[in-house]
Parts: C-alpha cells; structure tokens; sequence
C-alpha cells in the first residue's frame, strides 16, 4: 500500500503575516484562527510570516508563493502613503494624532517591520498576479501599494469631508457585537455573495462589523469600490481585470471582517455569504497554482525539445562537416574509384551511426515530446519543399526556351 501524500506538499500555500502583541513582557506572534480554519476548510496550506526584525529580507525563502492573505494590525505609516499630500487641509494636527494615540493605543503605534513585509507581499503578487486577499489593515496595505492614501484617522477627518450621517467604525464596548450598514454595489462580487441576504429600500444594503479607525481616503485608479458606508467610506474595492477566481485571479480588500461576523455565542455565520471571500479566494489560490504547475511543465518540455533539437543539429552538422573533409581529401588526392567505393562505405557508416543515435536519444523523449519533433520536421520539410520548388522554378523568358 503506497504511503499517503504529503499534503503540505500538494496544496497550495497561502502566506499569511503574524501581528505581534506582548505578553508577559515578550513579544508574541498571532494570527486570527478564523482566518486558519478558513484557509484550511477550502483547501489551501496557511504559511505564517513571523513579524520578526529582518523577515522583509527573506521574503524569496517562503516560495513558492500561491496566495498571500494580509489581516489586522498596526496603523500603515503614513510616511507611506503621504498623508495631507491630496490637499494642504488633509492629515492631523500634533492634537490630533495625540487624541487618536490616547483613543486607540493598540492600533496607532507603527510597525515599520510589518509595514515592509507586508508591502513588499503585496507587490510581488500585484507584479505576478499572486492571487491577494486584504482584511481590514490588509485592505489599507493594498490601496497603499497602488499609490492610494488613507485618513489617518476617520473621526477625525472624514466628516469634515461628508455630509452624510455619522457612522461608528470602532466601538471597544461592544467590540465584537458592533455592526454598522454598508451599500452594495451592483455587479461586483460582494453583491453576488450576499445576494440573497441584502435588504433596505434599494435592496442593496446589509450589516457589516467594524475594527478600524483608518480608511481609504483615496482609492488607487486600478479598484473599484464594492460598498460604502453611510459616510461615505470605501468599505470593499476589487480590482476587475484582476478579477476571475475559476482562473487563478484574485485581487481584493474589504474593510469589514467577515470571518467574525457571527451571531452571538455561535459560530454561525450572519449571512450565507461570508465566508465567500476565503471560499473563492481559496479557489483562485488553487487556480493558480495548477497554472504555475502547468508553467513550469511546458517550460520542462520546451528545454527538453531545444535540447533535442540542439542534438539533432549537431548530429546534422558534424556529419555535413564530416563529408565535406572527405570530399576534399579525396579531391586533393586524386581519388581512384576503389577509394570512392570507400568513401561512400564511410557515408553510409556514419548515416547508420546518426539513424542509431537519434533513435537512443527519441526513446527516452515523451509522446508528447516526440509528436511536438515530428510537427517540427514537418514545417521544417514543408519549408525546404517550398524554397526548393522556388528556386526550380524557371524565371525568365529565355530560360524558358
């Protein structure tokens, strides 16, 4: 009975960044375990990235990459994204970033290690088409990347800004209870989610939960928004053209967390479609690897069949070389009919010695392989039939008389 395969090895892997907390006076490295199961249940492998000082520089050390899911954590440095750069009014004031460190002591300390490594993720898979998926911080670190920009603080600076209603995005008294409305825009994912779960008079609106004091303040020109809050706040983006899970392209953030929006003292989701943003991001993440697999195939096959030929030349090549030496030799030596007979013995040695040698080297070439020759042989005859024909073929008057 053949051993059972290693899986770890088999699945896709998706990279998920630790966030650190400290506990009994030392760091720990934590990731949600929502996330985990989430990962897990669909199909793919989570590989956590430690949050440690130096990980940015290793980064080539966790391939192969199939999926990256970037979560919570500290606020972005706004050195990032150059916050108040949209306009000389934007960004806080030193009383205002100090109210903000006072109101969210957890969230507003930055983190550059885990800025750099999440950022540097999230390129490589904006650069190879990895598929990526950003909660809440992780959404913020995707728009970052693009050339976005975030509020630094939403209370502080969005309602000067809107003039729709007031909504609480953060609220530690009822932390995991909070929820607050979003609008679902037609024709995006997140509308065919949550479809048959939307409400309110547009028929377009559900209850998202809330963890932030941040948000996008501008959203990159390659998104496109999915929902909003009643303040106006980019609660979803995607990117389309990045967008079709079945063939391994996933590029997404969303502000809420849907993993956590469960009905109190349950594990049961809110609605049905909550967990699709892990169920169809874990389908692009299998997508892609079968992609890369494929990839890298053809690439084997492709070396395989220019070495083949690189042999077949060679062999062609020597033996051309090889009669035109003969040829010459028996011209300056005044070959006599016996040395001819000779010589035309030694071509036919050494057609039987290139017949022998390409049939040691096809034996041990795939079907596929040998089929991919045979077509080239093909066009490469079909070519010399042609050149040949053409230049057979008589081209003026005179010659044809």
């Amino acid at each position: 009975m053949s051993p059972s395969p290693d899986l770890s090895r088999v699945l896709p892997r998706v990279l998920i960044v630790s966030r650190r907390t400290v506990r009994k006076n030392k760091f720990v490295d934590f990731v949600g375990e929502y996330h985990l199961d989430l990962i897990v249940g669909y199909g793919a492998v989570p590989v956590i990235v430690p949050r440690v000082d130096g990980v940015h520089t290793m980064l080539d050390s966790f391939e192969p990459i199939h999926g990256v899911l970037l979560c919570e954590g500290e606020d972005i440095d706004p050195s990032l994204y150059d916050a108040g750069a949209d306009n000389e009014k934007d960004g806080l004031t030193p009383d205002q970033l100090e109210a903000v460190r006072w109101l969210h002591p957890s969230d507003a300390a930055v983190d550059h290690e885990k800025d750099s490594i999440e950022l540097l993720l999230a390129r490589r898979c904006l650069e190879r088409g990895i598929p990526f998926l950003g909660i809440c911080r992780g959404s913020q670190v995707l728009n970052v990347a693009c050339g976005g920009s975030l509020y630094q603080d939403v209370d502080q600076e969005l309602p000067s800004h809107a003039s729709n209603t007031a909504v609480c995005h953060m609220d530690y008294a009822d932390y995991d209870g909070h929820r607050h409305p979003v609008r679902v825009l037609p024709g995006t994912p997140l509308q065919e989610w949550f479809a048959e779960s939307l409400g309110g008079e547009e028929g377009d609106e559900m209850m998202v939960n809330s963890y932030h004091h941040q948000g996008v303040r501008r959203l990159a020109e390659r998104f496109v928004p999915m929902a909003f809050a009643p303040d106006g706040l980019v609660e979803g983006f995607y990117d389309p053209d990045a967008y079709s899970p079945g063939e391994g392209k996933f590029i997404m953030g969303l502000q809420f967390h849907p993993e956590r929006m469960r009905k109190a003292g349950s594990d049961e989701f809110d609605y049905p479609g909550c967990a699709k943003a892990y169920q169809e991001f874990v389908r692009a993440v299998v997508a892609y690897q079968a992609k890369l697999a494929l990839s890298h195939d053809m690439e084997k096959q492709r070396n395989v069949l220019v070495r083949s030929f690189s042999r077949a030349e060679f062999l062609e090549t020597a033996a051309a070389a090889l009669s035109s030496q003969q040829e010459k030799r028996l011209k300056q030596m005044g070959a006599t009919v016996r040395n001819a007979s000779g010589y035309l013995n030694s071509r036919l040695k050494v057609n039987e010695d290139r017949e022998a040698a390409a049939r040691a080297l096809m034996g041990k070439m795939s079907a596929v392989q040998l089929s991919s020759l045979a077509a080239f042989y093909r066009n490469m005859g079909a070519i010399c039939s042609d050149v040949l024909d053409a230049k057979l073929q008589p081209t003026s008057p005179t010659l044809q008389e």
